[in-house]
């Protein structure tokens, strides 16, 4: 009940500050299963993304956070409640089977599956993580492009930058491959890896155009 109430209360704040520096413009909130496990996919160019997505997700998420953030003092306890460690070097076995197992116990577990920050706002590579994690808990995909807080909070700064800041949330991928049998394992995962991509790639396109 109580980190439900903080958890709550840090969705409350984090959208005052934001929309208080520039606005938050959320589009597709209704993609989101409200109930059942989801994997809530986003590009990630900035520190500020993780917040963001957790303020405007209409559900509690967990997050694939660096273990490195389980470390510093001051946010080890709220990163401990609302998040899996990942080591970028090596994605453990052990962190793949938590993952899994929290999306078949119901939960929206959120992934930034470039692996780090763009410096530049464009699309990285996707980690072929995301294709093991979704292939192995079957549950449906939902990718999610951000735009702005790179300008919010850039790369190196110290206090927020005014910036307007938009959430596009896409339908969710049912992922299925036919003769999957034939496939290798690695191909199965890059295969959703880069279908992910692609589908956030088509909302950044979109937004571009401003169809979205």
């Amino acid at each position: 009940m109580l980190l439900n109430f903080i958890y709550k209360l840090a969705q409350i704040l984090i959208r005052v500050i934001l929309g208080i520096n520039g606005g938050i413009v959320v589009k597709g909130k209704e993609n989101v299963p409200l109930k059942g496990g989801v994997i809530i996919a986003a590009n990630h160019i900035s520190y500020l993304d993780p917040p963001l997505i957790g303020a405007v997700l209409p559900r509690r998420a967990t997050f694939m956070a660096r273990k490195g953030l389980f470390e510093i003092p001051v946010l080890r306890w709220a990163i401990k409640q609302t998040a899996i460690p990942v080591d970028r070097k090596r994605t453990s076995p052990s962190t793949i089977k938590e993952a899994v197992l929290r999306l078949k116990a119901g939960e929206a577990v959120v992934l930034f599956h470039e692996g780090r920050r763009s410096e530049t706002g464009e699309l990285l590579e996707g980690k072929r993580g995301i294709g093991m994690v979704a292939r192995l808990s079957n549950a449906p995909i939902v990718p999610v492009f951000i735009e702005g807080t790179d300008r919010a909070l850039p790369v190196d700064a110290r206090r927020l930058k005014r910036a307007r800041i938009t959430v596009v949330f896409d339908k969710p991928i049912y992922y299925t491959l036919k003769h999957e049998e034939n496939y290798p394992a690695n191909l199965i995962y890059e295969d959703i890896s880069r279908k992910i991509m692609t589908a956030i790639g088509e909302l950044k396109r979109c937004y571009a155009d401003n169809g979205c």
